[in-house]
């Protein structure tokens, strides 16, 4: 399909899940911390971003590793699992018309999902409230491609075993050449055996961030696509250094 204004940025149509690459997507479910993220507002507030058949339930259990006293809101991808998933994730829903897109397919899905969380934070997030997004696999994606399209209204970014949009799209990724200058604190890691992603992948978005971000770039051994205890270390210690994390209250 033409990429023009008509379109929207909207692509083909996918075979996994069902419409088009890009089309337009609204957040409308979210899980809060206590006080309805608004219990310790003095320090920025976490986005929590799920990935491909997972949920905001499961992935909100991190923030107890990560972060236990600072504000989070916990986000639902807009579209559930196709039927033919339904024993791999019977509560799963996915930010992307597949689980790993990839070229002009995943420009449009990366857009359409960084619009739709940036349009939730801003009809539910104070505009003086400091915001991270934090998201595992397609939610790392949406985190890194927040700062794409909307980059001076996030503190920070944690990207655990996430990948990246070409930008082969025009319009898809609006403000890459602006990113540089602004000098975000990005915390990207992933597991040296991870056989979802793959490891081109984290080539590309490791040079990506490390020349349009501030970077802090872990790899840990005999890790697969998945988060561990060491990967929590290390979060906490750059959230420290940052002075995001809120210590004990």
């Amino acid at each position: 399909m033409t990429n023009d204004k008509t379109t929207k940025l909207i692509g083909r149509e996918s075979d996994v899940v069902p419409g088009h690459f890009g089309d337009p997507q609204t957040v409308t479910h979210a899980q809060w911390s206590r006080g309805d993220g608004a219990a310790n507002p003095a320090k920025p507030m976490f986005l929590i971003m799920h990935g491909w058949g997972s949920n905001e339930e499961e992935i909100a259990d991190l923030m107890g590793y990560i972060a236990p006293y600072n504000d989070y809101a916990s986000l639902r991808a807009p579209m559930p699992m196709p039927p033919q998933f339904a024993d791999y994730a019977p509560k799963g829903y996915t930010w992307l018309h597949d689980s790993v897109p990839a070229g002009e397919d995943l420009d449009y899905d990366a857009y359409a999902a960084a619009k739709a969380v940036d349009a939730w934070v801003a009809a539910n997030v104070p505009e003086d409230r400091e915001v991270v997004p934090l998201g595992f696999s397609q939610g790392g994606l949406v985190a890194v491609h927040l700062l794409r399209v909307n980059p001076r209204r996030y503190r920070a970014v944690v990207c655990l075993s996430g990948f990246m949009a070409p930008g082969i799209v025009d319009g898809t990724a609006p403000y890459d050449n602006a990113l540089g200058a602004l000098e975000i604190p990005v915390f990207f890691a992933f597991g040296d055996k991870d056989q979802v992603v793959p490891r081109n992948q984290y080539n590309a978005l490791s040079a990506w961030l490390e020349e349009n971000t501030y970077l802090k770039l872990k790899e840990y051994p005999k890790l697969d696509h998945a988060v561990s205890l060491s990967e929590f270390d290390d979060i906490r210690q750059w959230l420290l250094d940052n002075n995001i994390t809120s210590g004990i209250m």
